[in-house]
C-alpha cells in the first residue's frame, strides 16, 4: 500500500519534534498504522533552516498554498497558529478533500464550528489532540474513552507557564512580576507572555474540552476569561495557612440551568492531586457520572510532546482515511445533528466558594462590620484567618473563606466591604474549589 503523503506547514519547535519523531519511530508507527505516513512537503517563511531539519529528501517551500493545492497530499498538519492565514489554509485544504490534523487551539476555540462544519460537509477529518494539554491525550479520553459517561465537569492545569509561575510563588515566596521575569529568562515564558498569563490560552484549551464534554458548540466569546498578574505572595501564603494551593484552572460544569465555562485562578485543598502538579506540567480532572474522577497528567508543551500527539491523530487519519465518514468518531464527541443549544452561564449566576482577601484599618467594630455585610447577602463564612498587625502597623489583613454562593451576592457584597471606610483596599477576591 503506498504511503500517505503529509504536508507540514510550520516547522518551529513542534513541527521539527513532529519530523523528528515520525522519523525516528516511522517502523512501529507504520505497524501501528497499516501504513507508512511521510512527511513529503514542508512549508516555512525560513525555507533555509526548513531544508536543515528535514533534508533533501522532503520538498520545502516558502508558499503553503503550494501544499495544501498539491493533489498528491493526503494530510495537512497545520502548526502555523493564529487566526488568520492558519484558518484560510484550514479551510482551503478541507475544501481540497484533504485531511487536517491541528494544534492551533486558538483557530479551534474562535472558528471550530465553521471548520467542523466545512469537514463534515467535505467528508474529511479533522484531529486536533495537540490543541489541549500537548502530549496528555485528553481529547481522545472525552471523545473515546469515557464516552459511556455523562461529564459533570472538567477542572485542568492546561497552562504550563502559568504553572510554573505559581509554583515559584509558593515555593521561593516571590511576587508575581520577579518570577515572571524568571519565567522568561529560563524560557518557559513568551517575551510576549499575554495569552498565558491572561488566561486566554487556557481558555481557549476549556473552549474545546467543554464542546466535546457536553456536546455544545465552541463558544470562547462566552468564556470567562481571568489570569494571574493580580495574584499576591501574600495571598498564596495565606492559602497554604488554610489548607489550599493556588493554581489557574480551566473549569466547565453542566449545572441545572446551564454549563459553566471559566478561567480564573481557583484555591484546591491541598491534599488533592492535582494540587501538587508543579512547575511547567499539566493536569486535567475529569468527573463523570459512571466513572467517577480521572485524572490525565503529563507534559502541556514541548517538541516532542507535543508531537506525541500530532503523530497519534495522523495514525488515527490513516486508519480511518478509507472508512465510511458516517462511522468516524464525531470531531466534538457528538453526533453533529446532536448537538445541544445548552447556554453557558454568565460568571454571575455560577455559583462557588470564595477567599477574600480585605486591608482594613486596625481599629474596632471592622470585623462586626464585615461579617454584618456577608450575614445580609447570605453568604456563610466557612473560615477565618486575621493577620496581627506588627508594631507600629495601622492596617491589617482579613481572610475570609466562604461557603458556596452564587457570584452575584459575593459582587454585592465586596462593594459594600469597599465602601467601608475602614477599609483601606480593594477586596482580593479568588475563587475555591473543592474538586470532590
Amino acid at each position: 500500500m503506498k504511503p500517505i503523503k503529509v504536508g507540514l506547514l510550520g516547522i518551529g519547535t513542534v513541527g521539527a519534534g513532529t519530523f523528528t519523531v515520525l522519523k525516528r519511530n516511522q517502523e512501529e508507527i507504520r505497524r501501528r498504522a497499516g501504513r507508512e505516513i511521510e512527511i513529503a512537503m514542508v512549508a516555512d517563511l525560513d525555507t533555509e533552516r526548513a531544508k536543515a531539519i528535514v533534508g533533501s529528501s522532503v520538498v520545502v517551500v516558502k508558499d503553503a498554498h503550494q501544499i495544501v493545492d498539491n493533489p498528491d497530499i493526503d494530510i495537512i498538519i497545520e502548526l502555523i497558529g493564529g487566526y488568520g492565514i492558519a484558518r484560510e489554509l484550514v479551510m482551503k485544504a478541507i475544501a481540497n478533500g484533504k485531511h487536517v490534523v491541528t494544534a492551533n487551539k486558538a483557530l479551534l476555540a474562535t472558528h471550530g464550528t465553521e471548520i467542523f462544519r466545512a469537514a463534515q460537509e467535505r467528508g474529511v477529518m479533522v484531529a486536533f489532540e495537540a490543541a489541549v494539554a500537548g502530549g496528555i491525550p485528553i481529547i481522545k479520553a472525552l471523545r473515546e474513552g469515557l464516552t459511556a459517561n455523562r461529564i459533570q465537569w472538567i477542572a485542568g492545569i492546561i497552562n504550563g507557564t502559568t504553572n510554573f509561575i505559581l509554583s515559584e510563588m509558593r515555593d521561593k515566596g516571590l511576587d508575581f512580576d520577579v518570577v515572571l521575569k524568571e519565567a522568561q529568562r529560563l524560557g518557559y515564558a513568551e517575551a510576549d507572555p499575554t495569552f498565558d498569563i491572561e488566561g486566554v490560552d487556557a481558555a481557549h484549551k476549556a473552549t474545546i474540552m467543554s464542546a466535546i464534554a457536553f456536546g455544545i458548540p465552541v463558544q470562547f466569546d462566552k468564556a470567562h476569561v481571568e489570569g494571574i498578574t493580580n495574584l499576591q505572595a501574600s495571598d498564596i501564603r495565606y492559602a497554604e495557612k488554610l489548607g489550599y494551593r493556588i493554581k489557574l484552572l480551566g473549569i466547565t460544569k453542566r449545572v441545572a440551568n446551564g454549563i459553566e465555562l471559566r478561567v480564573h485562578p481557583t484555591l484546591i485543598p491541598t491534599n488533592r492531586l492535582i494540587a501538587n502538579v508543579e512547575g511547567a506540567m499539566n493536569a486535567v480532572l475529569v468527573q463523570g457520572d459512571a466513572v467517577g474522577a480521572t485524572l490525565y497528567y503529563g507534559k502541556g508543551a514541548g517538541a516532542e510532546p507535543t508531537a506525541s500527539a500530532v503523530i497519534a491523530d495522523l495514525v488515527d487519519i490513516t486508519r480511518l482515511a478509507t472508512a465510511d465518514p458516517e462511522h468516524r468518531v464525531p470531531y466534538l464527541a457528538f453526533q453533529p445533528n446532536e448537538m445541544s443549544d445548552t447556554p453557558i452561564l454568565p460568571m454571575s449566576e455560577i455559583t462557588t466558594s470564595y477567599y477574600l482577601r480585605i486591608c482594613v484599618a486596625d481599629k474596632l467594630g471592622v470585623m462586626a462590620d464585615i461579617t454584618r455585610i456577608l450575614a445580609d447577602g447570605a453568604i456563610s463564612i466557612d473560615a477565618m484567618l486575621q493577620k496581627e498587625p506588627a508594631d507600629g502597623e495601622t492596617q491589617t489583613d482579613i481572610i475570609i473563606l466562604t461557603h458556596q454562593t452564587q457570584e452575584k451576592h459575593v459582587d454585592r457584597a465586596i462593594a459594600a466591604i469597599e465602601a467601608l471606610s475602614t477599609v483601606v483596599a480593594k477586596v482580593t477576591r479568588i475563587r475555591l474549589e473543592e474538586l470532590s
